[in-house]
């Protein structure tokens, strides 16, 4: 089972809608996966789930069950201020260390609206998830410019599709 990850809790995002072709596509290699959108990540987990609070939060509890249980992760991340947002740096923070990711794989897709295609974003995560001890697989696709490659359903970028593909078939032999 692959969890895909939406590494933001903005409603309505891009992100989230990368998510959705990215699961296409694995629904049409026949492989099981799951969606962790961090949209339904509760309102109060910053004080209510962290810390002293972990594992005390029901709802966060659920959203963290299905990171427990998985093995391997596919993180779709905005690019926010030269990095990642902090929301899914925070959600990282509020599972149980340090077991939560050891010896699991990821596999990183970078959406920007600049010309890095979340470049710094990812590599702040690689060094986060290498810490825990998570393998990340070193094919990373970042898209660039996505309000010009991205119809709101479609990518129209041939390439981006490629490498979405390509990062796919890689990952899943991972």
């Amino acid at each position: 089972m692959i969890t895909v990850i939406s590494g933001t809790n903005r409603q309505d995002s891009k992100t989230r809608a990368i998510v959705g072709l990215y699961v296409d596509l694995l629904k049409a290699k026949g492989v099981a996966y799951q969606i962790l959108d961090l949209v339904y990540l509760p309102e109060d987990f910053t004080i209510k789930a962290l810390y002293d609070y972990t594992g005390k939060h029901e709802e966060f509890n659920k959203l963290s069950a299905l990171i427990r249980n998985s093995d391997k992760f596919v993180f779709i991340v905005p690019e926010y201020n030269g990095s990642f947002p902090g929301v899914l740096k925070t959600f990282i923070d509020g599972l149980d260390y340090p077991y939560t990711f050891k010896d699991k794989k990821a596999a990183l897709v970078g959406v920007s609206s600049g010309m890095q295609g979340g470049l710094l974003a990812l590599s702040h995560l690689t060094d986060i998830f290498n810490y825990l001890g998570m393998h990340v697989l070193a094919q990373k696709v970042k898209l660039a410019f996505i309000s010009k490659n991205f119809d709101g359903k479609l990518l129209t970028n041939q390439l981006y599709n490629e490498l979405l593909e390509q990062q796919a078939e890689s990952f899943i032999k991972f």
